[in-house]
């Protein structure tokens, strides 16, 4: 998976990796011409009368330096340059499918694996690039041709590379082995650390509540151990390489040198052959080093580009059909003032049903009706009947498994998701705020808004008793996740959002909740003479916010077992009328 991504990225720039190789074999020549020339200074030298020699291979060595020095730095700089690129691709690869799969993946992957895949898997990757760019070509390059250069100055004496090659590859073989599943463990193990690090941060109130503090210290620190154990295993391994690696060096030019010594001695071998035979040695032993620090860095990276890898290839259980030639379909809502409502509206359930992978019981099924404009059909039941995922079929964050549903007679999974979701508003059921000020958080309903527009729909939403209380009014900060704000603070403001955007369909998934009883009574007031020509679909837990509409469903166990008026409800259906009961304290039928 690492050979797969990375030659992919590469290709994508391979005209900067192509100058990065092409530097690294002009450094790596530099460098195994200069022991060569360093010889032949060596041995001139000892001739008398040979000076302007030496002078001339002093200079042809200085500018062989230069240009080592040159290649050295193009190399880094279009090396690192590549590798930030490569970085960037990927991140926004991987954001880009995030953005495309559904709930159901982002579910199977989760959120805090998702961001740690994005953000630091990335950088591993990226870091690997790095070493690529600039070692790994470099590296056998020195080497294949240190092995060539030495061989030629004196074949007696390169016994010794057959002893220390195999013996320093064997030792980096082994460590690398048990580096492999040291990293696999590590980045799940960071996976799991993030996650309780999330969780702890955002439920901090809780935890505080409670008096959990404590016990949460001990979960955190027992997760961070195994990490911070995990990590130190892996890096005394990468520390245990060198001092290895450097023993075999000093044993090595103590064998050239004795070695060396002794056919000098005896005229085989030449004082500057044996100085240009220890530089090459030293050459090869660094070309082992650096192809091996990259060997050594490669298992993390292979971890990461699994689970790198496993995201890109992950196929969206809701796919998008693309432009659809023939019938007009309903169109986005228009950008600022004017815009006007699509027409349409008529969303038809057609025995939907939907299952997830493995399990063993559906969470809908048999799901059929009809939600015309103009009316309101409210969704109720107990937690876990299926009410959010039923909300959720229509603007396809999740796709049927069986039946179908309908816009405007047209199948959405026929219809451009764009083109689908840009016909409705949407309430999410967790009122979810971004970082910025309240008039940027509106406006992603519609960008070109006025000022005046945002006011009237905040006014609908009946929040102009706390927006007077804010000093800097439509510009004032919210907060990532909004959560310098109350719960009902948030649900109105992304009410108001919805608002914004003129729609033919409105979805709302319990977003009344957090509002207490006077402003849930005015707001649904505002929104029956609001939303009049278009169809709306309610998902409430409290009879009161549901009781007027025209068309309610009562869910139980993913079934819809009774549907009608509140009236009719109260007199058919025995699930409606303890639910009803329960929360208005009937004396009887109404």
């Amino acid at each position: 998976m690492l050979i797969r991504l990375m030659g992919r990225l590469l290709m994508a720039h391979k005209g900067s990796a192509a100058a990065v190789v092409l530097l690294q074999l002009v450094q790596a020549a530099a460098n195994l011409l200069l022991p060569t020339i360093n010889a032949a200074i060596i041995d001139d030298g000892i001739v008398p009368g040979n000076t302007p020699v030496i002078h001339r291979l002093g200079l042809v060595m200085a500018g062989i330096a230069a240009v080592q020095a040159a290649a050295a730095i193009g190399a880094g700089y279009f090396g690192a340059a590549t590798a930030m690129k490569l970085g960037q691709q990927l991140r926004a690869e991987i954001f880009l499918k995030i953005q495309s799969l559904s709930s159901r993946e982002v579910a199977r992957f989760g959120t805090q694996s998702l961001t740690t895949r994005a953000t630091n898997d990335t950088q591993q990757i990226q870091a690997f690039a790095l070493l690529v760019l600039t070692m790994l070509v470099a590296g056998p390059a020195m080497g294949l041709g240190g092995v060539i250069l030495a061989l030629q100055q004196d074949v007696g004496l390169s016994g010794v590379i057959i002893v220390i090659v195999p013996l320093l590859v064997l030792i980096m073989s082994a460590i690398v082995r048990r580096l492999i599943p040291l990293y696999r463990e590590g980045q799940d193990l960071l996976d799991h650390a993030g996650g309780i690090l999330r969780e702890q941060i955002m439920g901090v109130t809780t935890i505080r509540a409670f008096v959990r503090q404590q016990h949460e210290k001990d979960r955190f620190a027992r997760v961070n151990g195994g990490l911070t154990a995990n990590n130190l295993q892996s890096a005394l391994l990468v520390a245990a390489m060198l001092p290895m690696i450097m023993l075999v060096v000093n044993l090595s030019s103590v064998a050239i040198v004795w070695f060396g010594g002794q056919r000098i001695q005896a005229g085989q071998m030449n004082i500057g052959a044996l100085t240009a035979f220890i530089a090459y040695i030293m050459q090869i032993l660094l070309a082992i080093m650096m192809s091996m620090y990259v060997l050594m860095t490669a298992p993390r990276a292979a971890v990461c580009a699994e689970r790198i890898g496993a995201v890109l290839d992950t196929e969206p259980s809701v796919t998008d059909p693309g432009e659809r030639a023939g019938r007009v379909l309903p169109a986005l809502p228009q950008d600022g003032p004017g815009r006007s409502v699509p027409p349409g509206g008529t969303v038809e359930f057609t025995g939907v049903g939907f299952s997830y992978p493995g399990a063993e019981a559906p969470v809908l099924a048999g799901v059929t009706f009809t939600a015309l404009p103009g009316t309101t059909t409210a969704i109720v039941g107990s937690t876990g009947s299926g009410k959010t995922t039923l909300l959720n079929l229509v603007p396809r964050f999740l796709d049927t498994t069986e039946g179908a549903i309908t816009l405007d007679g047209i199948n959405i999974k026929d219809m451009p998701l764009e083109v689908l979701r840009g016909a409705m508003s949407i309430v999410p059921q967790h009122s979810h705020l971004f970082s910025g000020s309240i008039a940027a958080n509106l406006r992603m309903a519609a960008p070109g808004a006025s000022d005046e527009e945002l006011w009237e729909v905040l006014e609908k939403a009946q929040t102009m008793r706390f927006m007077s209380e804010l000093p800097l009014g439509l510009e004032t900060p919210v907060g990532q996740g909004g959560t310098k704000l109350s719960g009902g603070q948030r649900q109105r403001l992304c009410i108001a959002r919805a608002l914004l955007r003129k729609s033919s369909l409105y979805l709302f998934d319990d977003s009344f909740s957090a509002l207490d009883y006077d402003t849930d009574t005015r707001l649904r007031q505002v929104l029956d003479a609001e939303l009049a020509a278009a169809s709306t679909l309610v998902v409430a837990e409290r009879v009161s916010t549901v009781e007027g509409a025209e068309l309610i469903l009562v869910l139980d166990g993913g079934q819809v077992v009774a549907q009608g008026t509140h009236r009719e409800l109260l007199e058919t259906s025995s699930t409606y009328r303890e639910i009803a009961e329960s929360q208005l304290a009937l004396d009887g039928p109404r």
